[in-house]
């Protein structure tokens, strides 16, 4: 037994001292903890690079997208309806009877029918005239109401189109669909000023052509009382 356990340890011995030329040249690695906590702070900053270069892309693509909003073109037109109303109250003034709304003509027609009387002229002459005046007296108030009537039918046109631009320049979705809509809330109150001052110029023109009916009317008469009294010779 002594000797089993003798023989068993010169074969460890013997093979201990044929392996350790081979464990002495055996490599191990060694873990380096100031390498290892370089390396991560490398990564780490590399990933905050990375980050930092996405924010930017992302901040250029908002700002990108906020010009691109800002150019956007206002999605809605009232230049047609605007136009149209306009042209409505010009075709109402231009079917303007007797005395149109010409410098000349009126020159004209004050010259024939307003103008002084000769006394030569006959009581028929008188009385054409007088009738010619009153026609384009009476035409002048039509006129008027034309107008009047044209202007009033437009505001419903122009309240639907205030409407409809107030809403659009709240949802602008940039500053120029906002500007463009606050344009075209201004080409509409120009539009209104043009009706009003359309109305204004048919009332005026319409108590003138009364006016100087009247004051025509009085020296027809004063012509037609001179020319029965005569020289005042027996």
């Amino acid at each position: 037994m002594i000797l089993n356990r003798r023989r068993l340890a010169r074969l460890v011995a013997a093979s201990l001292l044929v392996a350790a030329p081979s464990l002495a040249r055996a490599q191990f690695t060694v873990f380096d903890p100031t390498n290892y906590a370089q390396n991560v702070l490398q990564a780490a900053r590399a990933l905050q690079t990375i980050n930092n270069q996405i924010t930017s892309l992302q901040n250029q693509a908002q700002m990108l997208i906020g010009q691109g909003k800002s150019l956007a073109s206002l999605p809605y037109s009232s230049l047609a309806a605007l136009q149209a109303q306009v042209d409505r109250t010009r075709a109402l003034l231009g079917q303007a009877q007797g005395l149109a709304y010409d410098v000349s003509q009126i020159r004209e027609a004050f010259r024939v029918q307003y103008g002084a009387v000769d006394l030569s002229v006959s009581d028929a002459a008188l009385t054409q005239r007088a009738d010619a005046r009153w026609g384009a007296a009476v035409a002048g108030f039509q006129d008027a109401l034309k107008v009047q009537a044209g202007v009033v039918g437009g505001l419903e046109t122009s309240r639907d189109q205030m409407a409809a631009l107030v809403g659009q320049s709240q949802g602008a979705v940039g500053g120029l669909q906002a500007a463009q809509a606050g344009n075209q809330l201004l080409a509409l109150q120009a539009a209104q000023l043009a009706d009003l001052l359309a109305l204004s110029a048919a009332q005026g023109r319409a108590q003138a052509l009364e006016a100087a009916d009247r004051a025509a009317a009085r020296a027809d008469a004063k012509a037609r009382f001179s020319r029965f009294m005569g020289s005042g010779k027996p």
